[in-house]
């Protein structure tokens, strides 16, 4: 089913206010070519011939709900050095308001990729838990960002950013805030009370175990939905589209059929759509039919990338 974007939405779209609060992070790449092998060590050796940098994390969901023409902010901790100064550039370039806390104590988290002829060589990853303090100040800080905005989406990369992800959530739901949250690990105990969580397939697995068919998956589904005492559970499939698990039981959304290039960032695509949808006071079912449509088009990118209002109409 295809859904089209009127110029009341988009106008909508436009007016909706949205803060994201988590793991703020910088994704390298550095691509080259490979044509021999080290005689250090039998290892590929890459000639680097250009470079790329591009917000990660809770900033690519914030650069993704910008580029569907929403108004954003964003909460979370970065080092005070370069590649955290260049995360508040890229972030400014985006439209977003960065309300970042500097952390002299931590590095920025960086995702290194190593890229030749389209395929990543190797990972390499900077990061380290912020400290205590940073994480009580962003609480603080948190209280007074939320007056102003529709909807809150917690970006869990689990690098330690949503220690008090607990406390925002009851304060977001008190205040009436549309809260959206991409889950990490197995306890999600810490999400109660949540509008939403939007696990995938492997992250889901890990809370309520494998199932055997679509039945069983439901009853689980729906079991953990009503032990957090969310709205809803949006479990994303990659090729087998996306099931919207409500009290009024579970719809089905198809993916939309086209090339995968790269499916990294595509989660951070979804909740971007689907927090700025009902942050325009779409009903979940709806928003879930955009955030799959917007989630076919970014999976036919290379790296982190986003998908502007043109591409969704």
């Amino acid at each position: 089913m295809d859904i089209h974007l009127t110029t009341a939405d988009i106008q909508a779209f436009q007016k909706a206010r949205l803060l994201v609060v988590g793991d703020v992070m910088l994704d390298r790449y550095w691509f080259g070519d490979t044509e021999r092998i080290s005689p250090e060590a039998p290892v590929p050796v890459v000639l680097v011939s250009k470079d790329d940098e591009r917000l990660g994390g809770a900033a690519n969901v914030a650069r993704n709900a910008a580029s569907v023409g929403a108004q954003i902010s964003i909460l979370g901790v970065v080092g005070d050095d370069e590649p955290g100064r260049r995360v508040e550039q890229l972030l400014e370039a985006q439209g977003v308001k960065s309300y970042l806390q500097r952390d002299p104590n931590l590095p920025t988290t960086v995702k290194l990729r190593v890229v030749a002829r389209q395929q990543q060589l190797i990972r390499l990853d900077f990061e380290k838990a912020p400290t205590h303090e940073a994480l009580l100040n962003k609480l603080e800080q948190f209280q007074s960002l939320l007056t102003n905005v529709d909807a809150v989406v917690f970006s869990d990369y689990g690098k330690g950013g949503l220690t008090h992800v607990t406390q925002m959530i009851e304060a977001a739901k008190a205040a009436g805030k549309v809260v959206l949250v991409d889950p990490k690990g197995d306890d999600y105990s810490k999400y109660q009370a949540a509008s939403i969580i939007t696990p995938n397939r492997s992250e889901l697995r890990e809370v309520v175990g494998r199932w055997k068919d679509e039945a069983d998956l439901t009853a689980r589904a729906q079991a953990l939905r009503e032990q957090l005492k969310l709205t809803a559970l949006l479990l994303t499939r990659s090729e087998e589209g996306m099931s919207l698990f409500t009290a009024d039981g579970v719809e089905h959304v198809k993916a939309q059929a086209r090339e995968v290039f790269d499916v990294s960032g595509a989660g951070d695509t979804v909740i971007a759509t689907m927090a700025v949808a009902m942050a325009a006071g779409w009903p979940a079912a709806k928003a879930m039919l955009l955030a799959n449509k917007a989630g076919g088009i970014v999976v036919g990118k290379l790296g982190t990338a986003t998908v502007s209002l043109e591409e969704l109409q």
